[in-house]
């Protein structure tokens, strides 16, 4: 019988180059956030599928991959059999949704500010394109407990900080809130329960442009003068860090200030931060789709990539849904794979690249001083591999390159120290 060795459409298998770009992305961004404070913390794969269907995940709702039931819960010769009695668990979409349920089931055992690092694979069954797939590995940082805006600009900071430790710089964060979308949204006519559903369509601006979000709000049956006061609104705004104070002097008075401040607070905070590596902008498009956010959004947008690299927002009232206590809570989200895609595509990072080191042993050389010259190739920062050694030996070190090697040794007993070659790499 022959098999499609080909991994699931939208999944991949993941190759050694990329692997040791991955480690090493994922060991810098784990010690920037270590030194941040974050303690690193783990949640299962698979949810139930009423916390995963329970309206915060926006768009992703529609895109979970549902786990049927299992042995005698499992009955398919019912009938009239609806979805929800063959299905109780989903794989994850995000991280932060485990999270709340994670945060609600252990704080008697956390900390009162409770700082946590996830990175673990989600699964999302969308159409998959460049720097998206279907299983994918996300990067969280979140705060729950601090109400203030020192946790939104510390976020800012520490994902910014791991960014350039991975050999990022010159990106832009952009940053908005969710209060201003909603002041301007109830300032433009349209129904308080309906804000959910417009921030999903204002969210594919970027998309589809003004004239497609404009068709698909009247499809929706959104009053039209409600349609054009918010596109006018949105135009009519600055788009830089230093125009917060005009944007909110562009809108009505009914329009939280508040917001405005705390936003230009953590815009300034961060700016000096990154004394010139990267920078703020406030951009009043900016809605973020997941249906939890309650506060202040941001993205991480680098270069001409038409998507970002990093966002997130404060979910105040997520938490509270579960335990009956309102909690505050924020996180940033950086997209790992898509700053893989990019390491890879730019070289901005090339693991530990350079030290790679080929030691072509002979059948009859004696294992224990083999053993011994691999160790002390090692003790001198060589990633050194043991190879058999070919019939034709200039044909195999001139394949080393090709193989990723970057010096070789060619084993002898009779040396003090092995010899160390560079491999030729025309």
């Amino acid at each position: 019988m022959n098999f499609n060795t080909s991994p699931p459409r939208g999944m991949r298998d993941i190759l050694p180059q990329e692997t040791e770009i991955r480690d090493f992305a994922i060991a810098r961004i784990l010690a920037v956030y270590r030194q941040y404070g974050f303690s690193h913390i783990e949640t299962p794969a698979l949810e139930s599928i009423g916390l995963l269907t329970g309206g915060q995940g926006g768009e992703n709702e529609k895109l979970i991959y549902k786990i049927l039931k299992r042995g005698e819960k499992l009955d398919l010769d019912r009938r009239d059999i609806a979805a929800e009695d063959l299905v109780d668990l989903g794989l994850r979409f995000d991280l932060t949704v485990p999270l709340t349920r994670y945060y609600a089931n252990n704080r008697s055992n956390l900390p009162r500010v409770f700082k946590s690092i996830q990175l673990g694979s989600v699964w999302r069954a969308e159409r998959p394109q460049r720097g998206r797939f279907r299983q994918f590995t996300q990067c969280d940082i979140d705060m729950i407990g601090v109400g203030s805006e020192l946790c939104e600009a510390e976020l800012l900071e520490a994902t910014s900080e791991a960014l350039v430790a991975v050999g990022f710089k010159d990106f832009t964060i952009r940053i908005n809130d969710r209060k201003i979308l909603s002041g301007m949204a109830a300032a433009a006519g349209f129904d308080t329960a309906a804000h959910d559903g417009i921030f999903v369509t204002l969210d594919k601006l970027d998309k589809i442009g003004t004239d497609g979000v404009g068709a698909e709000l009247t499809a929706a049956g959104h009053p039209a003068a409600a349609i054009a006061a918010i596109m006018t609104m949105l135009d009519a705004m600055p788009r830089d860090a230093t125009g917060l104070q005009a944007a909110a002097a562009a809108l009505p008075e009914s329009i939280d200030r508040d917001a405005f401040q705390a936003l230009e607070n953590v815009a300034e905070a961060v700016t000096a931060a990154a004394d010139g590596r990267y920078t703020v902008e406030y951009d009043p498009t900016l809605v973020r789709g997941m249906g939890y956010y309650t506060g202040q959004i941001f993205e991480i947008q680098y270069g001409d990539y038409p998507f970002s690299i990093a966002g997130g927002g404060r979910y105040d009232r997520m938490i509270g849904r579960m335990i009956g206590t309102e909690v505050p809570a924020c996180g940033f989200s950086i997209g790992f794979e898509r700053v893989i895609t990019i390491l890879m595509e730019e070289g901005l990072a090339d693991g530990d690249a350079g030290r790679r080191l080929a030691v072509i042993v002979a059948d009859n050389d004696p294992l224990p001083a083999v053993l011994a010259a691999a160790r002390a190739l090692r003790a001198d920062g060589y990633a050194a591999t043991l190879l058999p050694r070919q019939r034709k030996l200039g044909r195999q070190i001139a394949n080393l390159a090709d193989e990723g090697f970057d010096f070789f040794s060619v084993f002898r007993g009779d040396a003090e120290r092995p010899e160390v070659e560079a491999v030729r790499k025309d």
